[in-house]
């Protein structure tokens, strides 16, 4: 079975809007509710979990009530860092083979890109979603002078959803866990998995900041 750890254990300090930024309503929903509803309804999730953190786990838990997300089986409080929060998370969906790792504030995902990257996990063990950088990419110093202008064509900007074989992924944080940790990739690449890239879409973003919410509700008017 697989299961789905989504993480909402994120305060939204940068939105400066005094409400968790899960909750943050885009359009008709709030944020959390576009990734739930697609886990929810697709085929090869078993079960959710929701990571929360200790002020909004009521009321995280009382949208999962209120729109009757039926495969979601708990809300578990997060940690200090995300890093233990996903490690909560496993620990919580502990009768899985599989697990798929999403950030609540990545709201546009879509069935295809879920089941692309579950098949691509089970075929090599580890795949994550991921997009071409549009831009250019340099490399400087502390002193901001250009060293090396990386090629275009070999970077990925990394997305979540992010599927890893169970088991792997845990021993991964048991290992290589203790620092601080934005991508569960890194830590699979670390351990030695061989991680499949599989395209995500520019739709895919992930809210921050208060432009990142004009371009949600523009986004969401086009694709919900």
């Amino acid at each position: 079975m697989l299961s789905a750890i989504v993480v909402a254990a994120g305060k939204g300090r940068r939105l400066k809007l005094g409400v968790s930024k899960p909750l943050v309503r885009i359009g008709k929903f709030p944020v959390l509710y576009y990734s739930l509803d697609v886990l929810d309804r697709h085929p090869d999730v078993g079960a959710i979990v929701v990571v929360a953190n200790k002020e909004n786990r009521r009321q995280v838990a009382l949208l999962v009530e209120k729109y009757s997300f039926r495969k979601v089986k708990e809300v578990v409080l997060g940690g200090k860092h995300r890093q233990d929060s996903v490690y909560r998370g496993l620990q919580a969906s502990s009768g899985s083979d599989w697990v798929l790792i999403h950030d609540a504030a990545r709201p546009f995902i879509d069935r295809g890109m879920v089941g692309a990257v579950v098949r691509a996990a089970k075929k090599s063990g580890a795949a994550i979603t991921a997009v071409k950088p549009k831009a250019t990419i340099k490399v400087s110093g502390k002193d901001n002078i250009v060293r090396e202008t990386l090629k275009r064509d070999e970077l990925w900007e990394v997305q979540t959803p992010q599927v890893f074989r169970r088991a792997a992924l845990e021993e991964a944080y048991l290992k290589h866990g203790n620092g601080r940790v934005t991508d569960d990739a890194s830590l699979a690449e670390k351990l030695g998995l061989k991680v499949k890239v599989v395209p995500g879409s520019y739709d895919n973003i992930k809210i921050t900041t208060g432009e990142d919410l004009l371009l949600a509700a523009l986004i969401v008017k086009r694709v919900k």
